[in-house]
């Protein structure tokens, strides 16, 4: 298949386009570098079935050849990335979004809309299913990312509803692994990169705030299978890890990974708005897709602080004697 992944040169699009190649794919990767980076795509350069093109879809897409399928990842995804680009974040999930389903369904290509776990606010259900509408508000300080997205999806099946595009919807939730970026500003890059320089670790709040982490080939995984399943069409599915744990039990186990004395430094709440709690409910993504996640949280923190160890520069603690 000829397939675009729009955002590809983010942390997630980035791992996406050399899902792809391995599986044989024709992958044209389009992003303007706002939070993208242009070393998560350079390895992938050298492949005559790879292609680039410095684009900002909100004016629209660069020419290419007819598409088959069109995976839509572009937009900031992080409360720094998205308050830095509040305008830039709403008009990429809504012009950006118009653009690439009517080149979807120009070119009868199957479309997937990457949404956020963030469209339910700070839920007061738990865990969250596709069905609950969430608690987000229209004019807090998440305002620019929660409502883009939750906008996005509306314009989705708008068009899957009226036009026929053979659309899909996932919620992701909370991921990490390599290609992030290290100034990302969420919790396992925060963390990480805070263990490895001796800093103190930064936890907002009282800590008591729960995630569920799914590693980022697990993420991918799944973002393939939606693609590829012919029962995802016109449905909203959750993509991430049950598992849950607080903000300081993932404190603990990153200290441990990464043979840190750092203290726990508790700072003022986050950005308003922030989740409480947050468990992806898989059932729907069990059943459609024959998908679950694979990597173990120590596992996937092991090969993340590796990443982060080589990104950074520093070396382990017995190879630095």
């Amino acid at each position: 298949m000829r397939v675009l992944v729009a955002g590809g040169a983010g942390f997630i699009g980035s791992n996406l386009c050399a899902r792809l190649l391995d599986d044989g794919h024709e992958v044209w990767c389009a992003d303007n570098f706002v939070t993208g980076r242009a070393k998560n795509i350079a390895p992938l350069a050298d492949s005559p079935r790879f292609f680039f093109a410095e684009a900002d879809i909100i004016g629209g897409l660069p020419p290419m050849p007819r598409l088959d399928a069109v995976f839509h990842l572009a937009s900031p995804a992080s409360p720094p990335g998205y308050q830095r680009f509040p305008i830039e974040t709403m008009r990429v999930n809504s012009e950006g979004t118009r653009h690439l389903l009517d080149r979807a369904t120009v070119d009868v290509a199957r479309f997937l809309y990457a949404s956020t776990s963030e469209a339910y606010g700070d839920p007061l259900e738990h865990p969250q299913l596709e069905t609950y509408r969430g608690n987000v508000s229209s004019t807090g300080p998440r305002s620019m990312y929660d409502e883009a997205k939750r906008y996005g999806e509306a314009l989705t099946m708008a068009y899957h509803r009226t036009r026929g595009a053979d659309a899909r919807i996932v919620r992701i939730f909370n991921t990490y692994g390599p290609q992030s970026d290290p100034e990302d500003g969420r919790l396992v890059p925060n963390f990480i990169t805070q263990a490895l320089r001796r800093q103190p670790l930064t936890v907002y709040a009282d800590g008591r705030q729960t995630r569920s982490l799914c590693y980022v080939s697990d993420l991918v995984e799944g973002l393939v299978r939606a693609l590829d399943c012919d029962a995802a069409r016109g449905e909203v599915i959750n993509l991430g890890n049950p598992e849950e744990h607080t903000i300081l039990e993932f404190a603990e186990i990153i200290r441990e990974l990464t043979g840190s004395r750092s203290e726990l430094v508790f700072s003022e709440p986050a950005v308003g708005d922030d989740p409480q709690r947050r468990r992806p409910d898989i059932s729907r993504a069990r059943h459609l897709l024959g998908w679950e996640p694979a990597i173990s949280l120590w596992d996937g923190l092991a090969r993340t602080t590796r990443y982060f160890r080589e990104e950074l520069g520093l070396l382990e603690p017995s190879e630095s004697h």
